[in-house]
């Protein structure tokens, strides 16, 4: 461990000022950097880890900066994301490790080193899983474990080049560690809920082995987390594609997955305090709805014709609640959808990525809400895969979204179908989020939602 975590920091001077120009260069192009279409205009340091000594042949430092950005016009005052960033720096980098270039320093404390990505480079892989082994200390950052679990040492990491919002690397066959790239303080749920889940003994999600923790001034920032890797297990998003593509029925392993998802539902309702929902809550709920109704309907004019229909789904939720009708809120997944489902090669799904919606504030993440919230997310997630297809396989949507709710109803969730009004408010809600950003980020597929929008303002 000498080698692996030598000295610790909380401030390298010039450090941040002389990768300052670098890094709002390279930050903005990241898949995982969240403010994108606004200029970089500086950057504040929130914390500086040094893991390996810089000036040696590898040195590795952990950052968390502030990237500062102009506002919006009209957006409340921002004090600006916070990114947790891994630094290698060498004096030339190898050709394998290209792909990770940031730059190359010209002042400061790292003048003349070449500085880089260092998920994509094994040897800091290393250095985190050792870390997590032996549960080192390194200034600000702690690293925790299960110890009922065994981290062997020696296994090769790989980086998952596929993500989006965060950085994974694959160590060996064996684990997964999750590096959240924006960094809030407090709870997070992507270790709280598979903790809780953990300890109510659910088998649908991977228990955290390991975890990465930052103190920082009375706060505690959670940015990692180490979880089994499920050998050979397949995306639900590529399965559904690759059965469509083959014309194969996915009914079955549709139900299987409206199972699994029960499961962990009823197991985080054991686990963690569940809240009644009453008129008071109902309306709050309804108008945050129909406010963003109306936003997205100044915003995609295609959506204005249907506004009416769409605005009925939650008028109809507020007279049920005006009537009494009451419902029960729990932790829930938060951003349910195939892609966050793996199965194994002996079948069995499970639930992945519980960290919720990363534009969402913490707080909002981690409020109890209705369980329907995550099968709407599936519902539609099943809508677009359908519509993926070329061509569009309307019924094969219709036949997975039946059996999901089956399969939930058979698990003891209760079939969601028996609760029409509050199942069409929250698709609704979903679909015209969906209508906004596919109209911002990929127009191509705004037809996908509007599709279900046409279906939602007629019902009933």
């Amino acid at each position: 461990m000498s080698e692996a975590v030598t000295r610790s920091v909380t401030t390298e001077s010039g450090l941040l000022a002389s990768l300052d120009p670098l890094l709002r260069e390279w930050l903005p192009r990241q898949r995982w950097f969240a403010g994108k279409g606004r200029p970089v205009t500086g950057f504040s340091p929130v914390a500086a880890t040094e893991l390996l000594p810089a000036g040696g042949k590898l040195g590795l430092h952990h950052l968390l900066v502030r990237a500062h950005q102009p506002i919006t016009l009209g957006a409340p005052p921002h004090p600006g994301d916070c990114y947790q960033l891994l630094i290698g720096e060498r004096e030339a980098l190898p050709p394998r490790l290209a792909p990770a270039l940031i730059g190359h320093v010209t002042e400061g404390p790292l003048a003349g080193r070449t500085v880089y990505d260092a998920l994509y480079d094994p040897r800091p892989g290393d250095v985190l899983l050792e870390a997590l082994r032996t549960r080192a200390r390194v200034g600000t950052m702690r690293f925790e474990r299960d110890v009922q679990q065994e981290i062997r040492s020696g296994l090769v990491p790989r980086l998952v080049t596929a993500e989006q919002s965060n950085s994974s690397v694959v160590y060996g066959d064996t684990f997964i560690l999750k590096l959240l790239r924006r960094i809030v303080p407090g709870v997070n749920p992507d270790l709280e809920l598979p903790l809780a889940l953990a300890r109510e003994g659910c088998p649908r999600v991977p228990a955290p082995t390991a975890w990465m923790l930052a103190d920082l001034a009375d706060q505690t920032y959670v940015l990692g987390v180490l979880q089994p890797f499920i050998q050979g297990a397949a995306d639900g998003w590529e399965l559904a594609l690759r059965e469509l593509a083959k014309g194969e029925d996915f009914a079955a392993e549709a139900r299987a997955l409206g199972r699994a998802t029960a499961e962990v539902h009823t197991a985080l309702a054991r686990a963690l305090p569940t809240v009644t929902l009453g008129h008071t809550q109902l309306e709050l709920l309804v108008d945050g709805m129909v406010e963003r109704l109306d936003a997205a309907a100044q915003a995609v004019p295609a959506l204005r014709p249907y506004a009416p229909g769409l605005r009925s789904a939650f008028e109809a939720l507020a007279d049920l609640s005006a009537e009494g009708r009451t419902w029960t809120a729990q932790r829930i997944h938060g951003d349910l959808h195939l892609g966050q489902c793996l199965r194994s090669p002996a079948g069995q799904w499970r639930l992945i990525d519980f960290e919720g919606e990363p534009s969402k504030p913490l707080a909002e993440r981690r409020m109890p809400q209705p369980p329907v919230r995550d099968i709407a997310g599936m519902l539609r997630s099943f809508d677009y895969a359908a519509h993926s297809a070329d061509p569009p396989a309307p019924d094969w949507a219709r036949t997975c979204r039946a059996a999901y709710c089956a399969g939930y109803a058979e698990a003891g969730g209760g079939d969601p179908r028996t609760d029409a009004v509050l199942l069409r408010a929250y698709e609704t809600d979903k679909a015209i989020y969906e209508v906004v950003y596919e109209a911002r980020h990929r127009p191509d597929w705004l037809p996908v939602p509007m599709s279900a929008v046409r279906r939602l303002a007629a019902s009933d």
